[in-house]
């Protein structure tokens, strides 16, 4: 019997990075031994206060059942409580937060709350695929707005201004950006609330990656005065923390859009397991001291980045942010799917090509950060031995 899928999927292909490490698993079934450079899962742990909170409450005997599709008090009280610590923002922690199980589920919760067949939604070019699939699976019709390196990967707002944003209920942003590591200083967040205003569209703002190499204090969309009517942010412990397979997020902002939200959340999920809130309240807690240490790991293996990315004649942009490193490929390659298939298949090393972000991609790639620096030694000793790679 032939069932057709829905139409709701007909501009959804699978993830890129789903059919990717496929193709890898494959490759290194049949002996390749593939270094993965391409997707940023941190492979340091979560501090250890954080493990044994996970474990001490697991032992415990009443913490296995359905939990409330809010979070527990605790947790939502720690997430305010490092809102106001690290980002100067005070958040009401039963009305203005709503914990969830990772940050990629908050996209699509956002998008199916608010969108539907008629509605736009104005999205970065290059940007975060999980955007444009959610708008799609809404109903809503994406629209791309311009990100390149002539601009410093920041929208032209004015340009935008001046386009019939009639339609537009919702744009997505993204600072410190993903893929092209650049950060967004008050200035721009003051001209980005001032728009949103002005046009009568709500700002969500993806947030996972304002600790990790960020020579400036971590900043919320939220702190712009003004802000809390237009805009709503997502946070991430995946990255911040170490914790991207525990899947612990946050949307705060509105706490109308927020119950609005949940309603469509409870109908979904059945709560997050209890002792994953616990270990997260203690990874909330931890101080400054442990952002030092994760970033000095990170500092490490991005001198090394820019070594193998120096061999292989691609440009990194200065002050990048975040866990990745953006280059230019060389002229000798038409794009960055060109450089990252030679890669693959003459020196058994994986980067993720620019264009998977948006056609403004195209010409980049994007390394993680997240292989110890013996891996990244020799990730980079096989691409000065691909003689058919340095062209």
């Amino acid at each position: 019997m032939h069932l057709p899928v829905a139409s709701r999927l007909q501009h959804i292909q699978e993830y890129y990075f789903s059919q990717k490490l496929r193709e890898i698993d494959a490759l290194n079934k049949a002996g390749a031994q593939i270094i993965n450079l391409g997707i940023g899962s941190p492979d340091l742990p979560p501090h250890p206060r954080v493990v044994a909170a996970l474990t001490g409450a697991a032992q415990q005997p009443n913490t296995h059942a359905y939990q409330s599709y809010k979070g527990v008090p605790a947790l939502r009280q720690a997430m305010a409580d490092w809102y106001g610590r690290q980002y100067g923002v005070a958040l009401d922690p039963d009305a203005e937060i709503l914990p969830l199980l990772g940050s990629k589920e908050g996209i699509v919760h956002v998008s199916m709350t608010l969108l539907e067949a008629g509605d736009e939604v104005l999205l970065p070019n290059p940007g975060y695929p999980a955007y444009r699939a959610a708008a799609h699976l809404s109903g809503a019709t994406p629209v791309d707005y311009d990100l390149t390196a002539a601009t410093g990967w920041l929208p032209d707002l004015d340009a935008l201004a001046r386009r019939d944003l009639s339609r537009v209920k919702l744009m997505w942003v993204n600072y410190p950006h993903m893929p092209t590591g650049r950060a967004a200083d008050v200035a721009f967040f003051e001209r980005l609330v001032a728009f949103a205003q002005a046009h009568g569209i709500l700002l969500v703002h993806d947030n996972p990656y304002s600790f990790i190499l960020n020579p400036e204090p971590p900043r919320s969309l939220l702190a712009v005065p003004g802000a809390r009517e237009v805009v709503l942010e997502l946070n991430s412990l995946s990255k911040s923390h170490n914790m991207a397979g525990w899947r612990v997020g946050l949307l705060a902002g509105r706490a109308d859009v927020l119950q609005e939200v949940l309603r469509f959340k409870s109908n979904l999920d059945s709560g997050m397991f209890l002792p994953v809130q616990l270990a997260a309240v203690e990874a909330l807690r931890l101080d400054d001291a442990w952002y030092a240490d994760l970033n000095q790991h990170y500092r490490t293996r991005r001198e090394l980045v820019h070594e193998l990315l120096t061999a292989l004649g691609c440009q990194p942009e200065p002050g990048q942010v975040g866990l990745f490193v953006w280059a230019a490929v060389p002229p000798t390659y038409p794009d960055g799917y060109a450089l990252s298939d030679a890669l693959l298949h003459e020196a058994r090393v994986f980067l993720t090509p620019g264009g998977i972000f948006g056609s403004n991609g195209n010409g980049f790639i994007r390394v993680s950060l997240c292989q110890p620096p013996e891996v990244l030694q020799a990730a980079l000793a096989r691409v000065r031995a691909a003689k058919n790679v340095l062209r």
